[in-house]
């Protein structure tokens, strides 16, 4: 008889003897020999021992078939028994082990050139052996040449253009690889860096990993390094520049004032925004700057710029240089003119009284507080304050009623501040920065006379009696104005006080800051510009509001002057304004010097 059990029954049959066996069924399952025995055998009650085994039937179970199930206590106890029922078919018995997955060991072969043992591989050979037989760099140049444009600092793509690079960049390192590309299109590339070499050896080493299928489908990879040498060749721009035929657009900016505040002014702003980069030249001539430019697009650039900047207007033109009449294409230069309003800061001006209207019902002679994208207008007599744009001042232009040199100085006898002055309907905007005061005056040359002259001034705040302070004396003038000349003489101040006048030899003396200056040519220079330059400086310390668009450097070469005699009433920057003008000496120490390192 063939007896057989399914895997549920046999689950079953160690579940219902579990309590007769102990610990032992955790671990343990009936020995697969003795239980085939047993069953084959008929007999209806038996011993066996126990092993962990995992036992699958395949067919279903036939009729119940009893088991017996001993287990022998201790020499106290006796037989204990336990039964269970199996089923039995006709069918012959089937039972299977699972058993754990076989493995594998790999041996080693004898490479056949050296004869040192190696896992297997196609080619047969050890790494060593393969690398001295097959030679995967072949064909790929050792040592390429790069070229480079010391004027502009730039690299030579092929065919013909030119891209700035730095050291060691991801962009340097894309045109080194493309010198290499045709040479390796058998191989490849698995990794590409550079290796440290001097800034000034005028060398570029590049390690590179390359990998290609050799003999029988083996992958070999090796590491090479390429030395790029450097060679100086004169970009296509550059050698325009060198044959004095090199611009291709020009932006000429033009203000008609004797003073230089705007474009003091606008200089720094240049520098700080890093407009003065792409212009190929710089000159200065008299009355403006004028800026060439290689590209249509940079020239427009800096007209937007100048637009937003300060008030102005501009004009375009061009000329036709050539025309290829097989390509139909123009070769143009282009000529940008930037026309800026003709005032300056403490210019003082007679607005029509249509505009004057319009700002508020404001006095039509004003002062110029300062230049930005706007006029800053202030009424001596009132404190009323207005911003003029460029549209509207060309639409009612006013011009300076005096120059700088026509200022005189003067000495304060006497002040009395205002308060609670009103103003009539429609009035515009007070000042909240200055002080109306009204104060008595003489002429410091005047100074054997008693002429003495009575006046209003926005500079009540700063003027105590015996300061000096600069002004335009109207009584004793001949003006030429429009706008002056129709109005009331007795609306028409006899003097307009400008600013406070300090000792300028100390305060250049305790200045210990800088502002940079661009690179430009200079044409017609004349003898005032360092009287004109140094007022500007001292606009920057005046004004906090001018000074915040500037970028104002510490002057770590001289010491400031310090003394009892000192005015210390004068305008100062604080040190928290200044930044450090930092160069590449400071770094290195030198040229050619070990960098400093902490």
């Amino acid at each position: 008889m063939y007896i057989k059990i399914n895997a549920l029954e046999y689950y079953n049959i160690c579940q219902s003897y579990r309590p007769y066996t102990g610990s032992v069924v955790y671990s343990v399952c009936i020995q697969f020999e003795w239980f085939l025995k047993l069953l084959h055998s008929g007999k209806r009650e038996g011993t066996g021992s126990f092993s962990h085994q995992k036992v699958v039937c395949r067919h279903h179970p036939a009729p119940p078939f009893q088991f017996v199930v001993v287990k022998r206590g201790g020499p106290q106890r006796g037989l204990e028994k336990h039964s269970a029922n199996l089923t039995t078919t006709p069918t012959p018995f089937i039972m299977e082990y699972m058993q754990a997955p076989a493995t594998s060991s790999q041996g080693n072969i004898l490479c056949c050139t050296c004869g040192i043992p190696i896992p297997p591989n196609p080619a047969n050979m050890c790494v060593s052996c393969l690398r001295t037989t097959v030679d995967i760099s072949e064909g790929i140049p050792k040592q390429v040449n790069l070229h480079f444009c010391k004027q502009c600092e730039r690299y030579l793509q092929p065919p013909a253009s030119w891209v700035q690079c730095a050291l060691e960049s991801r962009e340097l390192l894309a045109l080194c690889l493309k010198k290499l590309k045709g040479n390796m299109t058998k191989v490849r590339l698995i990794d590409a860096g550079f290796l440290w070499t001097e800034p000034h050896s005028k060398r570029i080493k590049l390690k590179v990993t390359i990998q290609k299928e050799v003999m029988n489908g083996a992958i070999l990879q090796q590491v090479f390094v390429v030395e790029f040498v450097i060679q100086g060749q004169m970009c296509d721009d550059c050698h325009r520049v060198e044959a004095k035929d090199f611009w291709n657009s020009v932006v000429q900016v033009r203000q008609k004032t004797s003073h230089k505040k705007t474009f003091y002014y606008l200089e720094q702003l240049i520098l700080k925004h890093k407009l003065h980069q792409n212009a190929l030249n710089i000159k200065e001539i008299h009355e403006g700057i004028d800026f060439y430019y290689a590209t249509k697009q940079h020239a427009q650039k800096m007209v937007d710029f100048l637009q937003c900047t300060v008030p102005c207007r501009s004009k375009t033109s061009q000329r036709l240089i050539s025309h290829d009449i097989h390509s139909n294409t123009f070769n143009y230069k282009s000529t940008y003119s930037i026309e800026i309003v003709p005032v300056c800061k403490d210019n003082v001006v007679c607005l029509s009284p249509r505009l004057a209207q319009s700002l508020g019902n404001m006095g039509q002679v004003c002062v110029c507080a300062r230049v930005t994208s706007t006029i800053h207008l202030i009424d001596p007599n009132t404190l009323q304050i207005a911003e003029v744009d460029g549209g509207t001042y060309w639409r009612n232009p006013f011009n300076s009623l005096v120059s700088p040199r026509q200022l005189e100085e003067f000495i304060v006898m006497d002040t009395d501040i205002i308060r609670n002055q009103k103003l009539g309907a429609g009035a515009g905007i007070r000042s909240n920065k200055h002080t109306l005061a009204e104060v008595w005056v003489q002429k410091t040359s005047e100074m054997d006379t008693a002429q003495q002259y009575h006046c209003r001034t926005h500079l009540g705040h700063l003027l105590n009696i015996g300061d000096l302070v600069q002004g335009f004396d109207f009584a004793n003038s001949n003006v030429n104005d429009e706008f002056l000349n129709k109005m009331n003489p007795s609306h028409i101040p006899d003097v307009v006080l400008i600013k406070k006048s300090y000792n300028r030899s100390k305060r250049v003396k305790r200045r210990n800051w800088k502002l940079k200056e661009m690179d430009k040519d200079r044409e017609g220079m004349a003898p005032e510009d360092e009287r004109q330059y140094q007022d500007f400086l001292e606009d920057l310390e005046e004004d906090e509001a001018l000074r915040k668009n500037v970028n104002i450097f510490r002057d770590a070469s001289k010491i400031p002057v310090e003394s009892d005699t000192d005015d210390e009433g004068a305008p100062r920057i604080s040190l928290m304004e200044m930044l450090e003008d930092l160069s590449l000496t400071d770094a290195t120490g030198g040229e050619g010097a070990d960098m400093l390192t902490e």
